[in-house]
């Protein structure tokens, strides 16, 4: 029995001295040789008591005591390895004397769970404060393992607001924005095409689509990654606004429409520079187009074929320094002594006059801020489009064509009320030749711009004698009258026509699809009817499966309506019909009399029957087009008719999307 102990103490002592006394005791000689200068002998006399508890201990309970010092010694062990842990500083000789347990202060005593972690001296807290106080004040994140002295350290930042190797959208949308808030400071207004132009066209596309021009900013970046709309309007909300897909599809057809103007512009720059004829002027005024109609008002006189302007003659004469002379130094000028008696244009003091006149009016019809000045003067003036019989029309022409646009004869309207149908009529009155129209500008935006050019815009630098004076007013007014109101003629007649198509094209859109939304009318055995007069009334009887059950011909309105209605009775009875759907086009009030007189007399008893109408356009070209044939191919073309009525009210979507949009008859009449 006392042998058991022993080997339990003998283990005891193994596993201490090797788990738990320090690494540098384990040394022979060297080691008894520093024993000897320890300071602490108290703790050094205190060791050797250890193990005679431990034998006392182990007497009392042998067994259960090998157990209990294994799981101590197993905790005790724990317990060094968080210890040794120490915080990792830099590599420098004061802090990593810190880290390591110094050999001279060591303490040979074996810790328990119950003892507090190692604390620093003051002294030494001093140094490491001084040695790292800098890494604590980066903005890296510190590592947990450093000694945390004060409120120092900076707070630790949630995982969920690093985005690693995520778009910026996503971070964005995910942490910023959780519930789709707009977001404008992705990349900023900036952004860079491929062709560049005087604007922005970040603002331009915003003045155009009135939407906001960091939202322009992010959705020209979005269409230019290729994201379609759908995707934009459901997954990026919070970058464009919560915008509506419809407004979407304007902003992109803007910015297609100003991408094409920079486009044309660019290759007409290419164009006049390889002729030659690429002056500073001209290119400061092609860069400054936004609309189609600016570019071909500034290159129109440059394109080859053209006999030139009027000013492009003056410079050619040498005008050109004279007019500029006008503006600048008027007190040198001299126009005597640009005549030349022998050259066509330079011959007389009145030709020289209108020769600087003519370059003055291209000066101004192509400066920007002239430009923008007449646009907004006319926007707070009234504005009014207006249209008349034209006389070569009401000479020689088609009365039935002149008389389809007899509203029109003397017609007058603001153009910022004119319905968008008025347009397309004057339109295609124009296009026929029966109309002329005209955009009226009232005098009082001349007398102001010209005013303002003279005043303002156009003053020239020094004092002008009478004579130059009378030639910048009349510079100015030419320029208006030949030059400046034809442009903008042109941009309301074009922005009127745009805004109209776009209008007609979404109401065809918007009736269209309650056309095919019409509720169907199922399980019911109908007869189609396609009225008529001449070749009598089409009559096609369908199953409640739109299956064809009978087709037949009647005459209705030729005298033989009695005997007619006992055959209608009977395909009735015998096919238990009790609907009847008449087509709305030749005969359909007659038809519908004759119905309604035999349904008030109960003369279809015991059937309770009734009819509707519904709309027949498109059924004629429907009947004799291949899908009709391929359908019905055994069926006379006026009976397929009849099949496709009563098929319209069975189910409307299936029958109707058999038939081109554009013969459906729903749009504008102006626009078909």
């Amino acid at each position: 029995m006392s042998s058991l102990p022993r080997r339990v103490k003998s283990e005891a002592k193994t596993l201490k001295s090797e788990d738990e006394l320090p690494s540098f005791l384990n040394s022979s000689s060297e080691s008894e040789e520093e024993e000897e200068e320890w300071e602490p002998k108290s703790k050094v006399a205190k060791r050797p008591r250890l193990p005679k508890k431990n034998e006392a201990k182990t007497k009392k309970v042998p067994a259960p005591r090998s157990t209990v010092a294994r799981k101590t010694i197993k905790k005790v062990a724990v317990k060094e390895e968080m210890d040794v842990s120490l915080p990792i500083a830099p590599a420098e000789d004061n802090s990593m004397q810190l880290l390591k347990p110094k050999e001279e202060n060591a303490d040979t005593k074996p810790r328990t769970l119950s003892q507090k972690p190692v604390v620093l001296k003051k002294k030494e807290l001093n140094s490491f404060q001084g040695n790292n106080l800098k890494s604590l004040e980066c903005d890296e994140k510190p590592s947990t393992s450093v000694p945390v002295v004060g409120n120092d350290m900076k707070p630790e930042k949630s995982e969920a607001d690093f985005g690693f190797d995520e778009p910026p959208f996503k971070k964005l949308k995910s942490t910023a924005c959780p519930e789709g808030k707009p977001v404008k400071n992705i990349g900023g207004n900036k952004v860079k095409e491929e062709f560049e132009m005087n604007w922005d066209i970040v603002q331009a596309l915003s003045e155009i689509t009135n939407v906001e021009p960091w939202v322009c900013a992010n959705l020209i970046r979005l269409f230019r990654e290729e994201n379609t709309i759908p995707f934009i309007a459901r997954y990026r909300k919070e970058l464009i606004n919560n915008l509506e897909a419809d407004a979407l599809r304007e902003v992109q057809q803007a910015l297609e429409e100003l991408r094409t103007v920079a486009k044309k512009t660019h290759t007409m720059i290419q164009k006049l520079k390889k002729e030659g004829k690429l002056s500073g002027c001209l290119l400061t005024a092609l860069l400054n187009c936004r609309t189609l109609e600016e570019l071909d008002h500034v290159s129109a006189p440059y394109k080859t074929g053209s006999k030139g302007t009027k000013a492009q003659r003056a410079k050619q004469l040498g005008l050109e320094p004279a007019a500029l002379s006008l503006l600048q130094t008027p007190m040198e000028l001299n126009l005597f002594s640009c005549i030349r008696p022998n050259i066509k244009g330079l011959s007389t003091i009145q030709e020289v006059e209108a020769g600087v006149q003519h370059i003055l009016a291209d000066i101004f019809a192509k400066d920007k801020d002239t430009l923008d000045f007449i646009r907004k003067l006319c926007q707070q003036r009234y504005i009014c489009i207006q249209s008349s019989l034209a006389k070569v029309s009401s000479k020689s022409g088609n009365e039935k064509d002149i008389g389809k646009f007899q509203l029109y004869h003397e017609f007058s309207c603001n153009i910022k009320t004119i319905q968008h149908h008025q347009i397309l009529a004057i339109n295609r009155g124009e296009n026929l030749k029966i109309l002329t129209v005209k955009v009226n500008i009232p005098d009082g935006v001349k007398n102001e711009f010209c005013w303002w050019c003279v005043n303002e815009r156009w003053r020239p630098k020094q004092f002008l004698k009478p004579e130059f004076m009378r030639i910048l007013r009349n510079s100015v007014e030419d320029a208006y009258k030949r030059l400046i109101y034809p442009l903008l003629c042109r941009e309301y007649r074009s922005k009127l026509t745009s805004d109209a198509e776009k209008e007609s094209v979404m109401m065809f859109g918007r009736n269209l699809r309650q056309l095919l939304l019409t509720s169907p009318v199922r399980g019911r055995t109908l007869m189609g009817v396609d009225p008529g007069y001449k070749h009598g009334c089409k009559l096609a009887i369908i199953s409640p499966t739109s299956q064809i059950l009978h087709t037949d011909v009647t005459y209705l309105h030729s005298g033989q309506g009695f005997r007619e209605a006992e055959k209608i009775k009977r395909l009735l009875l015998q096919y238990n019909c009790s609907t009847v759907v008449i087509g709305n086009g030749t005969a359909c009030r007659e038809t519908e009399a004759y119905f309604a007189d035999l349904i008030m007399k109960k003369y279809f008893a015991p059937l309770d029957v009734v009819y509707c109408i519904v709309s027949e356009a498109g059924a004629s070209i429907y009947s004799v087009s291949p899908e009709a044939c391929k359908e019905m191919p055994d069926l006379d073309p006026n009976l397929r008719s009849a099949v496709s009525i009563a098929r319209r009210v069975q189910d409307p979507l299936a029958e109707l999307v058999k038939i081109e949009p554009k013969h459906i008859g729903v749009g504008m009449y102006q626009v078909r």
